[in-house]
Parts: structure tokens; C-alpha cells; sequence
């Protein structure tokens, strides 16, 4: 992979790293529980964006296999407490 591509790379991920709290803060300041479910659910779609990009950083060796393990651990940590803030931002709604 060109140089180019793997700073693409790199710079969605990171842009979909700071999406996806960024979203999370944004629908917590909304005022109501369905507005912020809509932001969780963009914080879901930026979470499997940055997914997809770790494993393609993977498979194209940017990272090593000890080091996605840990961040695919991570991600999945994140994303059960995403899951369940959701459900619980969701049960609200009236």
C-alpha cells in the first residue's frame, strides 16, 4: 500500500474514533431521549466504521496480531456499553 493510502487509512480512523464519543456527547446535550438515541445510533455506524478499518489494518499488516487483539478486545468492550446505553436511552422513549 502506497504511503497515501495508509495515511487514508489511518486519518478515517481516526476520524471515526473522535466521531463516535463526539456523538455520544452531542445526543447526551439534546433535549430529549429520541434525539439522543439518534446519535447513538451514529456512534454505532462510526464504532463499525472504525471496526472495519482495524481489520484492514490488520489483514494489510499495519498491525501486528497482539496489538489487534487488544484493540478488537477494546472495541468490543466499547461497543457492548454502547449497546447498552442505547437500549437504555431507548426504553425512555415515550
Amino acid at each position: 500500500m502506497a504511503k497515501e493510502e495508509r495515511y487514508g487509512l489511518t486519518s478515517q480512523a481516526r476520524r471515526a474514533a473522535i466521531s463516535l464519543p463526539a456523538n455520544i456527547s452531542e445526543g447526551a446535550g439534546r433535549f430529549s431521549n429520541k434525539e439522543f438515541a439518534h446519535f447513538l445510533s451514529n456512534a454505532q455506524g462510526s464504532a463499525s466504521e472504525l471496526e472495519t478499518e482495524l481489520i484492514i489494518g490488520y489483514r494489510l499488516g499495519y498491525l501486528t496480531e497482539a496489538k489487534f487483539s487488544s484493540l478488537r478486545k477494546r472495541y468490543d468492550d466499547l461497543g457492548r456499553m454502547l449497546i447498552g446505553l442505547t437500549r437504555k436511552v431507548r426504553s425512555k422513549i415515550t
